[in-house]
């Protein structure tokens, strides 16, 4: 019925509103008055500033045992793909992208593509003539249309370039 982000907003939601009054009520209690007679004829005598009525101890335990309640929700709740860092969920969804990019590449173009895509989307320029079996002058013309396409980009390292997928 709820699904995992429905069941996290609600909790945030819940978080945020009982923070906010159990700090409206913890940061202005209430203050006593007290009259003396009754009806149209009583007098204010003295008021009491800072004392806490019984309403307002009702409403701060309940806060409290809702704030304690979604925070704990928020706190252990885990993400979908959990135990997995992030960074690998992220390469893992380029790499499906990059797959489906290799498809409509040339030959040479491909093996270039595909030898940066099995070392993990960065390579040095100099490893891809032995990984590819291409010659020098044959990967820096693949790199060159694969550049100008937005597929990789090269960028300057001392003598030489790494190679990044975009």
């Amino acid at each position: 019925m709820w699904d995992r982000r429905a069941c996290l907003a609600l909790a945030s939601a819940l978080f945020a509103v009982s923070a906010f009054i159990l700090a409206l009520k913890l940061l202005q209690p209430a203050s006593i008055n007290v009259y003396l007679g009754t009806g149209e004829n009583s007098t204010l005598v003295t008021r009491i500033p800072g004392f806490y009525t019984q309403m307002d101890l009702v409403v701060v335990l309940v806060f409290s045992i809702i704030l304690g309640a979604s925070g704990t929700f928020i706190l252990l709740s885990r993400p979908a793909g959990v135990g997995e860092p992030l960074w690998k969920q992220t390469l893992e969804e380029r790499r499906k992208g990059w797959e489906g990019v290799s498809k409509t590449l040339k030959d040479d173009e491909r093996r270039v593509y595909e030898a940066i895509l099995e070392a993990g989307g960065m390579i040095n320029q100099s490893e891809l003539p032995e990984k590819t079996g291409l010659s020098k002058t044959s990967v820096s013309r693949a790199l060159d249309l694969l550049e100008s396409r937005g597929l990789v980009e090269r960028r300057r390292r001392g003598m030489g370039n790494v190679i990044l997928l975009k």
